[in-house]
């Protein structure tokens, strides 16, 4: 290693009092707010954050130099054998030729030192029962090692590869030389600033038998106000045997082999003064060091020099690490005898590292919506995810509202609430907007913005159910590529700007349509857009049966009221149209509040009518209004017309074939253009609105005609459950599951009663 080299080693390890290299001060704030930067736009998705497709395990570090990332991956690679999983590892390889990803072994190129890396090689011999995979594109590479059946993979040194998300990022801290002078590259070890500490789900400090346990607890103490205690662990570096070294290959020697004589130590990692104290520690008695670069390969020229360095010192010998034989040039052999000490890590809490792993793998899905009649769709989803996923742990947020839907069936809501006067996010009347501005909008994004930034990193790829709004704010809130379940826009509906176009492109996994003609559109952009049926009529999932009998005379009608907080005062509109509609021919009405909707509020302004105290039925003059407090589904069953002024629910409606009347505005006139000949709008009267239901009631014709348009323009069932199967097969739920049921059975049955234990 040059003198100028080795002086500025010294520089960054805090090795040297003052030194030329302190001109480099100034620039380490410059990496600092590059780095700041790079990581908060991966945080906000502006740059893409990808799923792997297998759980996987980062072991990283935030300082450059030798902290044992190969040994602590090989450790966890075995830890992971002993429960019954199989594990992989990914490595970018170092100073390797441009090529796809490759598994060490596949053939006779992958098995090169300049093709495939140091330590790569390394693990392959080591871990002759698992597959290495070498690969720049760490996604690219996990894919590789899902296909050659591995269950789990541990990717090397990807703390700062933000591009692919990780289930456990653990990042190992040297307690030889922690944190070097303290600075940031190019004026210290750190590559950045020590608060990046707080995105490691574990800190383990490796080689902590080399230091003083005085020294180890600073180091704790210093990483305290970014991590909790039960986060860090402590790891020691530790002989296994030596292995002998000679031109018929390697030989592994006794376990109470000791080098007897002076040797030459040589070396060419990232923390070579850590490997001589080794040394040293072991008893070994060092004739010289000769330090190269990290990842240096040894040439011919260099390694005579070295031979000749060991006759001038009178050295018995050489003694090198596992990585640095792999730098060594293929059929060369020193003259003198040649050993290496084969080390491994030990984790002196080992069950508690490793309870802390299968914490972290515990799989945390998020379903998020942003509308009501979108709750209801994220609710049937969120359900059928419970449902496929047992082990797993499935949360709602939710745009709009305070997500009771959700929190009916006992799925946590985890956003903050959002009530609104119109009830939504406003797309049709400003003067709606106004309103909400004044009822404190702004803060309530706000809240939602802080709240999924609290979020990051706890959950797989989130399922939005809306629209690109939605899944834009996902996208900035946890920065992880959303999957989008599109119910808001189709290309009936004016189809979708360029702009939306392309962040489903570029930034949605997959896009789930309402409708083939839509998705056959988005594809022609090159959206990653399927048509698996329409997640509205998947709402029948929540209903096989009708909730009540209908009465056996007199046209069968069904009220909607809405979900939004209009429909206290449309309820009027809807009771005066069914009290004008049954003085004209004799109706059974059933009215189905949304379950955002309180019946008991719903009433109280209502002129002669009179609720149940049992909240069942509504009654004036002889007119009953029965109310049903199950799925719309359920009490659809068996009408013959809706009156309603519901989004979603009258599309179910419709798609049921079930005949729709509702009011001219402005939200209609849109969803119109969807239901088509399946619904009949009317100025918002009672006598239109009477007169509507009497004419469709009346033609048997145009009620045929009107369901099978219904029917056919709604499409068919089936998309939810796909998008649970997708999640399943390509982003790799059921493996996260089988890995973490496993595991924890694993570590239930091995740590019991010893946990805190060496």
């Amino acid at each position: 290693m040059s003198r100028l080299l080795n002086s500025y080693l010294k520089y960054v390890r805090g090795e040297s009092g003052f030194s030329l290299w302190n001109v480099l001060y100034p620039c380490q704030f410059i990496t600092s707010a590059w780095m700041k930067l790079r990581i908060g736009l991966f945080d906000r998705g502006l740059f893409a954050v990808t799923d792997p497709v297998l759980p996987t395990i980062s072991i990283g570090n935030n300082s450059f130099g030798g902290t044992n990332k190969t040994p602590v991956a090989e450790y966890i690679v075995r830890q992971f054998a002993e429960s019954g999983i199989t594990a992989g590892v990914v490595s970018r390889g170092y100073s390797t030729r441009e090529h796809p990803p490759l598994w060490i072994g596949q053939d006779s190129r992958s098995m090169e030192r300049g093709f495939a890396g140091d330590e790569p090689l390394m693990l392959a011999k080591r871990l002759p029962n698992h597959k290495i995979v070498v690969s720049r594109n760490r996604l690219e590479g996990v894919k590789l090692l899902a296909a050659l059946g591995a269950e789990v993979a541990v990717t090397d040194d990807t703390f700062q590869h933000r591009k692919m998300a990780r289930d456990v990022d653990i990042v190992l801290v040297d307690s030889t030389c922690p944190f070097g002078n303290g600075g940031i590259m190019p004026a210290g070890l750190m590559r950045e600033p020590m608060s990046a500490f707080r995105r490691a789900d574990i800190i383990l400090l490796t080689k902590a038998n080399q230091t003083t346990k005085e020294a180890v607890e600073a180091i704790k103490k210093k990483l305290s106000p970014y991590v909790e205690a039960d986060r860090i662990f402590t790891a020691d570096m530790k002989l296994e045997r030596w292995l002998s070294v000679a031109s018929g290959g390697e030989k592994k020697l006794p376990e109470d082999f000791s080098p007897r004589g002076r040797y030459v130590a040589l070396s060419a990692i990232g923390n070579p003064e850590g490997f001589y104290s080794f040394l040293r520690e072991l008893g070994v008695e060092l004739a010289g060091c000769r330090t190269f670069r990290d990842h240096h390969m040894l040439t011919p020229e260099e390694a005579g020099e070295l031979e000749d360095f060991a006759a001038r010192t009178g050295a018995d010998g050489f003694i090198c690490t596992e990585k640095d034989l792999m730098n060594i040039t293929p059929g060369f052999s020193f003259r003198l005898p040649l050993y290496v000490p084969s080390i491994s890590v030990s984790v002196r809490d080992s069950c508690g590292f490793r309870k802390k792993i299968a914490e972290k793998l515990r799989p945390s899905f998020l379903v998020s919506s942003n509308g009501h009649g979108e709750d209801s769709i994220g609710v049937v989803l969120a359900k059928k995810l419970k449902e496929r996923f047992r082990c797993a742990r499935v949360d709602a947020f939710t745009l709009v509202g305070t997500g009771k839907q959700y929190s009916d069936e006992g799925i946590r809501v985890i956003s903050p609430p959002s009530d609104m006067p119109s009830g939504g996010v406003i797309k049709y009347a400003l003067s709606d907007l106004m309103r909400d501005m004044r009822s404190g909008l702004g803060g309530s994004i706000k809240e939602q913005r802080d709240a999924l930034r609290r979020l990051r990193g706890l959950y797989r790829t989130p399922v939005c159910v809306g629209d690109v709004y939605l899944a834009s704010s996902l996208l900035w809130g946890q920065g992880m590529k959303p999957l989008l379940v599109a119910t808001a826009k189709t290309v009936y509906l004016s189809g979708h700007l360029r702009i939306e176009k392309w962040l489903m492109r570029r930034r949605c996994v997959l896009v789930f349509t309402r409708d083939e003609e839509t998705a056959k559109e988005l594809a022609s952009d090159d959206v990653p857009a399927v048509f698996y049926g329409n997640p509205i009529m998947d709402l029948l999932d929540e209903a096989t049966m009708p909730a009540f009998a209908w009465d056996e005379t007199g046209a069968k009608v069904l009220l909607l009221p809405g979900s939004r907080p209009r429909a206290y005062e449309d309820i009027k509109l809807i009771l005066d149209t069914a009290e004008t509609l049954s003085g004209k021919i004799r109706c059974s009405f059933v009215m189905v509040p949304a379950p955002t909707i309180e019946v008991k509020k719903l009433a109280e302004n209502l002129e002669g009518w009179t609720l149940a105290e049992d909240e069942s039925r509504l009654s004036k003059d002889g007119i009953t209004i029965n109310i049903c407090r199950e799925p719309l589904a359920a009490a659809a069953y068996g009408a013959e017309l809706l009156i309603g002024l519901g989004g979603t629910a009258n599309q179910l409606c419709a798609g049921l074939g079930i005949p729709v009347v509702s009011i001219i505005e402005r939200g209609k006139l849109r969803q119109k253009k969807l239901l088509r000949e399946a619904e009949i709008l009317v100025p918002a009267t009672a006598e239109d609105l009477s007169e509507a239901a009497l004419k469709v009631l009346s033609d048997s014709s145009l009620r045929r005609f009107m369901q099978e348009a219904g029917i056919k323009n709604l499409g068919r069932t089936g998309a939810l459950e796909k998008v649970a199967e997708y999640c399943a097969d390509n982003l790799g739920w059921e493996t996260r599951c089988r890995v973490y049921e496993k595991y924890s059975k694993y570590l239930a049955a091995s740590c019991e009663g010893k946990e805190g234990t060496a």
